[in-house]
């Protein structure tokens, strides 16, 4: 499973790409709206700082037309390359905008997914990419878990082109059980991702290393 970034904190992503090994970054509205800047200023930072890797940004716009619109815009306005994919909610409109943005050559990730029929639909829509929420799953009783490892099953399966990427997590536990389901990515939280990194054991073993060698490691370097 690979990891991504679901932040548009610039701190927050400097310090991840310092040392954490992923492979992108996800951004919503309610993401964007958390850093208080527009668009146009903060998409051409993440931009910057997430370099080659993935960078999946997600429309706004309610209808096909203005989706596929925006999507292209953004591509031409910015020199997004074959990293860029636009996000897409599964509603009617969305997934009538789906092939279509296939069709101008720019990936897509079907996002706001509460289902295994909605991520099979998208899927078939032509997403390189499904998104179900875990935790906002788990909040309605409805076993995020379970539903991601159905997904990926399907989509095993039937042999779609598609991948996995898990979404929305309060808990590392979560984050491992989706692991285990066999999703292929995970977008996660600054803060996840460094308490699932993280160990008190870990900075334990480190300390009586660091105590043990005092004065025997003594070859230069």
């Amino acid at each position: 499973m690979i990891y991504l970034a679901d932040t548009a904190n610039l701190e927050e992503l400097e310090q991840l790409f310092y040392y954490f090994p992923i492979e992108g970054v996800t951004t919503n509205p309610t993401i964007i709206a958390a850093e208080n800047k527009p668009m146009s200023q903060i998409l051409p930072e993440l931009i910057k700082i997430t370099g080659d890797k993935m960078l999946h940004v997600q429309m706004i716009s309610n209808k096909a037309d203005d989706m596929v619109r925006e999507a292209v815009a953004y591509k031409e306005k910015f020199g997004l390359g074959d990293n860029y994919y636009a996000k897409i909610p599964v509603t009617t409109e969305g997934y009538k905008a789906m092939p279509q943005i296939k069709a101008k050559g720019i990936k897509v990730t079907a996002t706001a997914i509460f289902t295994q029929q909605q991520a099979l639909v998208a899927a078939r829509a032509g997403a390189d990419w499904v998104a179900p929420y875990v935790n906002r799953l788990d909040n309605i009783s409805s076993h995020g878990i379970e539903v991601v490892g159905n997904i990926v099953e399907n989509i095993e399966r039937y042999g779609l082109n598609t991948g996995v990427l898990a979404a929305s997590f309060k808990t590392v536990d979560q984050v491992h059980r989706v692991s285990m389901m066999g999703s292929q990515a995970a977008t996660i939280s600054f803060e996840i991702l460094e308490r699932l990194r993280s160990h008190p054991m870990t900075d334990m073993s480190v300390e009586w290393f660091e105590k043990d060698a005092k004065g025997l490691y003594d070859i230069d370097f």
